[in-house]
């Protein structure tokens, strides 16, 4: 018989890592449209943190527990699911409830394992190749010949923007990065350029370009630095904004915007349709896990935790140390196999 119950990591209260705490409560079942995920790993991302600072609350209907990209087994399959079936391996990108030994998620949002990756190592795509897929392509709307600015060029959505980047559009990559050992690995997944954000990058932006300025921004700190990278934007360009970590609200030349066709935009993936998800699945299915199974994209895995050191995996996110993603095991000895 099924059990009712599961084990989950739930937010007690906006704050520190602290605040996570191991919960049981009722398991879910897979509505219209979805499947059950029996959880070996969950990524760990930079929502997740902001939702348990209280700055990131979840999408109306969407679980309260963090968590957006998992990777196990199906448990249980809803009505109206053509192509899943109980026993199948698969990552997915959840609304949320990933932190958790079972986890309810549109079967439009799982995907296969990329053939020769662990569990663990599958935990890591979801998010970062959701978001670098939407941002850069379809809304970067990312060309051959063109030159990429990535802001943050060692989180996993920089590393995997890279690789999408390079290995699919053969563009010029510029990645910045907050210290030289993380600018080197930039330079090791494929960026050209690599600056230290700590000094003067709009002029090294602008001398490794010969002056010319690049086609699409992807950003995530917003504010004072919303103006810059539209000065750095050629005729038609594209700055794309993930986020405001920098502030809120800023001025920016309406002007220049009009005069030089340029755009301005930005998303949030999570409160999406699953037709939305879907799609963009459809497409990482078909020109990225190619490239995973043989090796020409990577990912990296910079620390995996058992999912009870879940306060241990959030405190170095808080203070920046990671390059790369983060992975909490919840069956370490499953999450560590590759499927057959």
């Amino acid at each position: 018989m099924t059990a009712r119950t599961m084990r989950a990591i739930g937010i007690e209260r906006p704050g520190g890592p602290e605040v996570l705490h191991m919960v049981e409560m009722p398991r879910p079942r897979a509505g219209a449209g979805e499947v059950v995920v029996r959880v070996l790993a969950a990524g760990v991302n930079r929502p997740d943190i902001r939702q348990r600072l209280g700055l990131y609350p979840p999408p109306p209907g969407a679980s309260p527990l963090p968590g957006l990209d998992i990777a196990g087994i199906v448990d249980e399959v809803g009505p109206g699911v053509d192509g899943l079936r109980p026993g199948d391996a698969v990552c997915a990108l959840a609304n949320g409830g990933g932190y958790a030994q079972f986890c309810a998620v549109p079967a439009l949002q799982c995907m296969p394992l990329p053939r020769g990756l662990t569990f663990a190592q599958a935990a890591s795509l979801p998010e970062v190749f959701f978001t670098a897929w939407n941002n850069i392509v379809w809304l970067g709307r990312l060309a051959r010949g063109e030159t990429l600015l990535i802001q943050g060029g060692t989180s996993g959505v920089g590393l995997a923007g890279t690789q999408i980047a390079r290995r699919l559009f053969d563009v010029t990559v510029i990645a910045t990065a907050g210290a030289q050992e993380k600018c080197q690995v930039c330079l090791d997944f494929g960026a050209q350029h690599a600056i230290d954000y700590r000094g003067d990058w709009e002029a090294e932006v602008r001398r490794v370009t010969g002056g010319e300025g690049v086609d699409v921004v992807l950003d995530a700190q917003g504010g004072d630095y919303t103006q810059k990278h539209l000065d750095l934007l050629r005729f038609d360009g594209r700055v794309v904004l993930l986020g405001s970590h920098r502030s809120a609200t800023t001025e920016v030349s309406t002007r220049a915007i009009a005069h030089r066709r340029l755009t301005l935009t930005g998303s949030t993936l999570r409160p999406r349709p699953p037709a939305y998800k879907g799609a963009i699945a459809a497409e990482l299915v078909k020109h990225v896990w190619p490239l995973l199974e043989d090796g020409r994209i990577v990912t990296r895995i910079h620390a995996a935790f058992p999912w009870e050191e879940v306060r241990a995996a959030h405190g170095l996110l808080d203070r920046n140390e990671q390059v790369g993603k983060v992975v909490l095991l919840v069956e370490p000895a499953l999450a560590a196999t590759v499927p057959a």
